[in-house]
């Protein structure tokens, strides 16, 4: 596993995870990543630099890293938990029904569901602004 810090082409700077530094590669080349503040698909690596450390510290940073994704971890299950109980889940039909919510002003509705990206690109186009959330499983 590698960490990138990586940049928008909105200079939005975020990191991600990848299993080897060709997979950020191949995903960016298919214009399978996305800015998480924008969603923007222009992504670069920015400037970093490896940490080397004694094994006191990496196990003192794996115990803290292991807290942080804890932490991390049950917070998204909240917020599943959350979405779950309030809000509509109208699966694969996200992009009809959300647009049926824009354009009748007086809808008033919750829903959450699952998009493509060619669809997620059609609503930005029409100015329906969408957040991606996460979908933690709560089994493990």
């Amino acid at each position: 596993m590698i960490k990138y810090n990586l940049k928008c082409s909105n200079n939005h700077e975020f990191e991600s995870w990848f299993s080897d530094s060709n997979e950020f590669e191949r995903l960016n080349k298919k214009r399978l990543l996305n800015c998480i503040f924008c969603t923007s698909k222009k992504i670069t690596k920015s400037i970093m630099s490896p940490r080397v450390l004694n094994s006191k510290e990496k196990i003192e940073i794996n115990n803290s890293k292991d807290k942080e994704f804890k932490k991390f971890k049950d917070d998204l299950t909240k917020l599943r938990n959350f979405v779950e109980k309030n809000f509509e889940f109208v699966g694969d039909k996200f992009a009809k029904k959300v647009r049926d919510i824009y354009y009748d002003k007086n809808e008033n509705q919750r829903i959450y569901g699952t998009t493509t990206p060619e669809e997620r690109e059609e609503l930005l186009e029409e100015g329906i602004e969408l957040t991606s959330i996460p979908w933690v499983n709560k089994e493990n």
